[in-house]
């Protein structure tokens, strides 16, 4: 790993290659958690509908791990909670565009939890993010 990149997919022999998650991560430097961010603002104001909080929290995961110092880059895992997985499923190819937008095309480890509800109730989807950031 260079000083520029902390961090890298891992990728059995063998396995085929996954579309928008990596299997693993190696990754070197100080560790940033955050906690379940939600799609709300800054004023704790909802978008409406899946994909609009989708696009929200992970706008808010950018900002976290950049105002920690890191860059989304730096992220190696994604953990989503969604209260509908139906809904999650029939937005998957809407989904892409708007998780590029925001993340560009860094896909670090992720898993996908349906629950059955969230904290605040108008989430619908809560995003923990961890990353590695360098020194």
């Amino acid at each position: 790993m260079s000083s520029e990149t902390l961090s890298r997919a891992i990728l059995p022999e063998g396995w085929s290659v996954p579309r928008g998650y990596a299997n693993g991560m190696v990754a070197e430097g100080r560790v940033l958690v955050t906690g379940g961010l939600v799609g709300w603002n800054e004023n704790g104001v909802f978008a409406r509908g899946f994909l609009p909080q989708l696009r929200q929290t992970l706008v808010n995961i950018k900002a976290v791990v950049e105002a920690g110092g890191g860059r989304v880059e730096d992220i190696v895992r994604l953990t989503w909670y969604v209260t509908d997985i139906a809904a999650y499923r029939a937005s998957l190819k809407e989904m892409g565009p708007v998780y590029r937008e925001v993340l560009g095309r860094h896909f670090p480890t992720m898993a996908v939890v349906q629950v059955v509800s969230l904290v605040e109730p108008e989430a619908m989807i809560e995003i923990e993010a961890t990353a590695v950031l360098a020194g």
